[in-house]
Parts: C-alpha cells; sequence; structure tokens
C-alpha cells in the first residue's frame, strides 16, 4: 500500500521509501482537481509496490498544496529536495507553478508534469506528459472553424499558459482566415465580469483558457445568459462540466488527451481499476487527475530503466522511455510524449466524443 504523507510528517518521520513530491492543488481556483489526482497517485503507487516499488524500496506520497502561490510552493518543495525527504516530483497544477519549481529545484530531481502546457520550458530532469497548443487546440479551432465560427474571441486566466495558447491560437486562426474580435486575460475570480464584453464582440465561438472555478463560473454565467457562441475549452473535464451543470446546447467543447469515456480497453481497465480501489462513488476520473497516475507512473519507469534517480542516468535513457495508461502506451521522445487528443461535446453530464487527432 502506498501511503500520504504530509510535508511536516515527512521531515520529522524517517522512512526507508522513496518519497515523492505530488505537487496537486486542494486550495484555490483549481482546488476542484485534488480528490481524483490524488486517488490516481495513490493507485500508481499502490501498482509500483505490489510490483517491488523502486529500486527494491516502496513508494510514498508526500503532498503539496499546488493551489497556493507560486512562490510559496515551489519554496516547499525545494526545501523537501534540499533536506532529501523526496527524490522526485510529479505534478498537475499551473504552469506558474512548474515554472516557479523547476526554477526552485535546479535539475537536482527528476519531475515529471502531467497537464497540457504551453510548450517549451525544456530543462535537466523536467518531462513532459501533456499537449502543447498546436496538438490540444488547433484541431478543434480547425474543425470549428470549418462548421462556420469565422469571428472568435480568446478569455483566458492572467498567467503563462493562456498567454502562450493564445498567441497561438492567433496565428492558427489566421492561417484558415478566422478573425479575433476581442481577448481578455483576467485574474483569478474575474472571469465572469468579462462576460459583457464578450457578448458585446459577437463571436462566434470563444476559445476559453480559463482554469478550475473560474472556467466552471463563467460557463454557467453564459448559459444563463442565453447567449449562443461555440466555446472551446482547453481545461474543461469531467468535475468541471458537472459543477456547470452540465450542458445541452451543443456548442460546449473540450479537446483533452483523456476523458473518462474513451471506449478503448485501457480506458475501461483503468476506470474498473479505480472503481474497485476506490469505490463506485468516488471522485470522477478526469484528464487532470488521470495524468498524475501517469506522472507517478512514468518515474517509476525512468528509475527502472536508469537503475537510478539521479537526473543525469535519468537523461540518458529518456527517450524511448513508456509506460502504460488509460490513454494506452505513452513514449518519451525529447523529453515529451506525443498522443491523440480528443474533441468531446458536453452531452449533458458526460462527454460525447466527436473526433481523435494523432
Amino acid at each position: 500500500m502506498a501511503a500520504t504523507v504530509d510535508p511536516l510528517e515527512a521531515r520529522l518521520l524517517p522512512s526507508d521509501a522513496i518519497r515523492i513530491a505530488l505537487v496537486v492543488p486542494v486550495s484555490g481556483v483549481l482546488g476542484l482537481m485534488g480528490p481524483c489526482a490524488i486517488n490516481c497517485a495513490v493507485l500508481a503507487a499502490e501498482e509500483i509496490n505490489d510490483r517491488g516499488g523502486m529500486l527494491g524500496r516502496p513508494v510514498e506520497l508526500v503532498l503539496i498544496d499546488g493551489g497556493r502561490p507560486a512562490p510559496q510552493v515551489a519554496r516547499e518543495v525545494a526545501g523537501l529536495v534540499r533536506s532529501g525527504t523526496v527524490a522526485a516530483v510529479a505534478g498537475a497544477h499551473a504552469s506558474d507553478v512548474r515554472v516557479a519549481v523547476v526554477t526552485a529545484i535546479g535539475g537536482r530531481v527528476p519531475f515529471v508534469y502531467a497537464p497540457p502546457y504551453e510548450g517549451g520550458g525544456r530543462a535537466p530532469g523536467v518531462y513532459f506528459l501533456g499537449e502543447t497548443p498546436d496538438r490540444q487546440l488547433a484541431p478543434g479551432i480547425e474543425r470549428l472553424t470549418a462548421d462556420g465560427a469565422r469571428r472568435w474571441y480568446l478569455l483566458g486566466n492572467d498567467y503563462i499558459w493562456p498567454r502562450l495558447v493564445h498567441a497561438a491560437a492567433r496565428e492558427r486562426l489566421h492561417t484558415v482566415g478566422a478573425t479575433v474580435v476581442g481577448e481578455s486575460l483576467v485574474p483569478y475570480g474575474q472571469a465572469v465580469d468579462r462576460l459583457e464584453r464578450v457578448a458585446g464582440a459577437r463571436p462566434d465561438a470563444i476559445l476559453l483558457t480559463l482554469i478550475g472555478s473560474d472556467l466552471v463560473a463563467f460557463n454557467r454565467a453564459y448559459a444563463a445568459a442565453g447567449l449562443s457562441a461555440v466555446r472551446l475549452c482547453g481545461a474543461l473535464e469531467e468535475h468541471g462540466l458537472l459543477g456547470i451543470g452540465g450542458d445541452v446546447t451543443g456548442g460546449l467543447y473540450a479537446s483533452m488527451g483523456y476523458f473518462r469515456s474513451l471506449p478503448t480497453e485501457a480506458g475501461q481497465g483503468f476506470a474498473e481499476r479505480y472503481t474497485a480501489r476506490f469505490g463506485p462513488d468516488a471522485p470522477l476520473l478526469n484528464a487532470h487527475g488521470h495524468g498524475c497516475y501517469e506522472a507517478v507512473a512514468m518515474l517509476a519507469a525512468l528509475c527502472a530503466r536508469a537503475g537510478s534517480l539521479a537526473v543525469p542516468a535519468l537523461d540518458a535513457v529518456a527517450d524511448g522511455t513508456t509506460i502504460t495508461s488509460a490513454r494506452g502506451t505513452l513514449t518519451l521522445l525529447d523529453g515529451q510524449v506525443r498522443h491523440p487528443v480528443h474533441l468531446g461535446r458536453a452531452d449533458g453530464l458526460d462527454f460525447f466524443l466527436e473526433k481523435s487527432f494523432h
């Protein structure tokens, strides 16, 4: 069994386990993703331990709240690394937190980052499992534009991921002959305040790079106002759709690498293991949570291949390292995973998977 401990307990209690800092939000705008993410990471650690652990030692997870301000999270992770309390980091959280953590740990331990991200960010010992904008959102933009969405509004939170996603989206929209009729980047908690401005621009489609509770709040307000533009989201998953209250307009889309309704043997098998471990009332499986399973599993695969957790040894063998998750087989190449994404259309409280893009 895999233990989850808090940072203070980990510092005070000696252990022969390999401890992994699990950086996930349990507070703030992304706090709703925490419960599923923790469950998925625990499942991965338990499966690793059932196979003998890492380097013959059991795995433990040290929970770090990644929903706090980036400098605060980075200080805590760096302190755990300096003290030798943790030997690796796995995370699913906002990109500003990732950038701060990568700088703070300085390549001393490996870090696997799970969610979609803005691209770039290469550094020793850092491995990315999520999609970059060209892979995640460009196919959806092209699909919706071909269906008649010519006027686009870009709305996101004001940090690195939305800024760079919007830059990539503007280029793609220009290429396909669409027009950007407005753009807003807003601090956390202020997305709904832009509703009137968005509606006034009369877009055919809105690219939403809002996250967490801001994405939920805006979509709820948008539906309540009776507005009808197509919405393409870069961070909407099953918990967020539940928070919105579902959608039956036929115009709310999400583009993600994983949905819990993936009709594949790997996807169904993972869902069965998750339910068997945590029960039928466990937090809904979703892309952000499932990414934490992949992050912990990838750390174990890298360690097994290198016979070490030293960053130079891991970097030397990273290319070609594979894991199997609900998405199927994932393989690292140049520090990243390249895998199909799926365009899901909200259909009540779940997603109908319209198309996969390779």
